[in-house]
């Protein structure tokens, strides 16, 4: 009889949404979850959290991988954390189907009956049919990717320092980025920040030799950002030598040579990939009504909206895979970024807390307003660009105190601000690391060369 009583709110997706709402939920809905009233569920693919505005600073090298993803289960003591993936959802039957097989096992079908359906999958990588692209490119949205391109970043300035061939010399030092938007601009910088101190270690490899090159389809960097700092941001990166092309596409990446829309063609044997993102493909397995971008479409209180234009009862949704609208963009949905997902969480988990108490059309519902404009990204070491929420625009030294507080307090986890502060604090004390630890990327290659198979036979030899 009492578990009939308990209202069971299923999270889908562990992400910055799906995680800040679960811990205010587990904060604000405390009693209750002790008195077993509510249970909560997450459901997320990984075990963990990336808190991906950091993830620049982990590739230069700045902070340690670990210490930028949060283990659910340690911060959702009170919830149930259920590592698998959301495959279908059907939100009239209130329930869910999760798949909970590892990667090359039998599917095995999780059914997960709810009563309050939370949607935050996130969203994926925006990628386009450039041919070459799926085999030369390189993403930057997991810590995975931010290690594997500070690793490949670094080796091909050993290839360039140990060749003799011109033309792969050259390849291996130019690198190019496609998206100019937070995470390619960031990236970017952190790394040519990177690798302008790396080269002091070479005879033969100077800055001068490194070329890079930022692609973007606008006519525009930072297109979430004010005019002026982003035009700031623009001649900072070309005074270090950065080649940007605005007005530009990348038309194939076939055989490790970028061919642009511009009629340009040159070797580049690193390409990243960051222009956008798109919402979660989960989304198109659900009864849930989408815009034609492919998000839930939502009302201003994170309700998702249903055929009557009133809210659907029992379901809603933040983060990337949400379209809720931004007062201050004339209606258009908000941004799909960190800042607004940790937002509109805290903002959910306290209209839910009021629904259960009085309903879900309660007056006592907030409608999400952003809390003005204070993005920020870094350019490297004492360098970045800050937009605050009066309206202040900060360069250099100041705006990068500004942008590592500003993610320091957004972080999730007391214990992983202090893990990161640490990191920050023994990088101004210590020089920095650049050393490639490529070949933890494929342990047992050298394990399989005690056969007799060679670097180049093996499976898991290093490409």
């Amino acid at each position: 009889m009492g578990r009939r009583c308990t209202i069971r709110i299923l999270i889908a997706g562990g992400g910055c949404a799906g995680m800040a709402t679960a811990l205010h939920l587990q904060r604000g809905l405390r009693e209750r979850l002790r008195r077993g009233e509510v249970e909560i569920t997450v459901v997320e693919p990984q075990a963990y959290l990336t808190y991906q505005p950091l993830l620049a600073e982990v590739a230069a090298g700045s902070i340690d991988p670990r210490h930028v993803v949060v283990p659910l289960r340690r911060a959702l003591p009170h919830c149930r954390v259920l590592t698998a993936r959301i495959t279908r959802i059907e939100h009239a039957a209130r329930r869910a189907f999760a798949d909970t097989a590892g990667p090359g096992e039998t599917p095995a079908p999780v059914e997960l009956p709810y009563d309050l359906l939370v949607v935050a999958p996130g969203s994926v990588s925006r990628t386009a049919p450039v041919p070459g692209l799926a085999e030369h490119g390189l993403g930057f949205s997991t810590v995975g990717d931010a290690v594997h391109l500070r690793n490949h970043v670094l080796e091909q300035l050993d290839l360039a320092s140990a060749t003799r061939d011109p033309a792969l010399r050259q390849a291996a030092l130019t690198f190019v980025f496609v998206g100019a938007g937070y995470a390619g601009v960031g990236a970017l910088a952190e790394l040519e920040d990177m690798a302008r101190y790396a080269v002091r270690g070479y005879h033969n490899v100077g800055v001068q030799d490194l070329r890079w090159i930022l692609v973007e389809a606008a006519d525009r960097i930072l297109a979430g950002e004010s005019p002026e700092l982003a035009e700031h941001t623009l001649g900072q990166l070309r005074e270090r030598g950065v080649d940007i092309r605005l007005r530009t596409t990348l038309e194939s990446a076939v055989g490790q040579v970028a061919a642009l829309s511009d009629g340009s063609r040159f070797g580049a044997r690193t390409l990243v990939w960051t222009a956008g993102v798109r919402p979660s493909p989960l989304l198109r397995d659900t009864d849930l009504p989408l815009d034609t971008l492919g998000r839930v479409r939502c009302l201003a209180t994170l309700q998702v909206v249903g055929p009557d234009g009133r809210a659907l009862p029992g379901a809603w949704a933040a983060g990337d895979c949400a379209a809720v609208p931004d007062p201050g963009a004339d209606g258009a949905p908000c941004a799909p970024n960190a800042l607004h997902a940790l937002a509109q969480a805290e903002l959910l988990a306290r209209n839910i807390a009021v629904a259960l108490d009085s309903g879900p059309h309660a007056p006592g519902l907030v409608p999400y307003r952003p809390d003005g404009a204070a993005c920020s990204t870094s350019l490297g070491l004492h360098r970045a660009v800050a937009h605050t929420r009066r309206g202040a625009r900060l360069t250099g030294r100041r705006a990068w105190w500004l942008h590592r507080a500003r993610h320091l307090r957004r972080l999730p986890s007391t214990e992983r601000r202090v893990r990161v502060l640490m990191d920050w604090v023994l990088g101004g004390v210590f020089s920095r690391e650049v050393v490639s630890l490529g070949a933890a990327e494929h342990p047992r290659s050298e394990f399989e060369a005690g056969f007799g198979r060679g670097p180049e036979g093996g499976p898991d030899a290093p490409r």
